[in-house]
């Protein structure tokens, strides 16, 4: 079992993935609000560049993040793979509803809309991974409770003969 300051240290580290994710999320709008600020105009090349290069930047910085972590040795293989494959999935969403309210609503809009979008992930998968903890904990104390019983058992049964 982890201690307390590895738990709290492996908490941040969560924390700190998070902020990049949201981050990388917020500047694929970056194109978007340059040309609602008049900075670009949506017939220039640089605004297909830029287009292209801020949609995928998060799956990138994702890719790049969880690789590092398990060249490094942070984690493994496993692991990595599939905390990347949910974090691209979590972005791949929250950026899809946040285009949908931006094409609809504005920039403005779909900023709060995909950083929401993001945290009903995290919400969800920390309430569904703490039900599962809960399970698993019950799971062994009735092993436990059983094998105490057994072994009460068998030494009532010791004491007789």
């Amino acid at each position: 079992m982890k201690t307390y300051e590895e738990m709290v240290a492996e908490y941040k580290k969560r924390q700190h993935d998070t902020m990049v994710d949201t981050l990388a999320v917020g500047l694929t709008y970056v194109d978007e609000l340059a040309v609602d600020t008049g900075i670009l105009e949506e017939t220039n090349l640089l605004t297909e560049l830029t287009s292209s290069a801020c949609t995928a930047l998060p799956f990138v910085m994702i890719a790049a993040t969880e690789g590092g972590k398990v060249i490094l040795g942070r984690k493994s293989s496993k692991s990595g793979v599939k905390d990347g494959a949910y974090r691209m999935v979590k972005s791949g969403v929250a950026m899809g509803v946040g285009g949908a309210v931006a094409a609809a609503a504005g920039f403005w809009a779909a900023l709060p809309v995909t950083m929401g979008v993001r945290a009903m992930f995290d919400h969800y998968r920390s309430h569904a991974l703490t039900g599962h903890r809960v399970q698993g904990r019950i799971n062994r104390l009735k092993e436990l409770q059983s094998f105490l019983n057994e072994n009460t058992e068998s030494l009532t049964v010791q004491e007789e003969h």
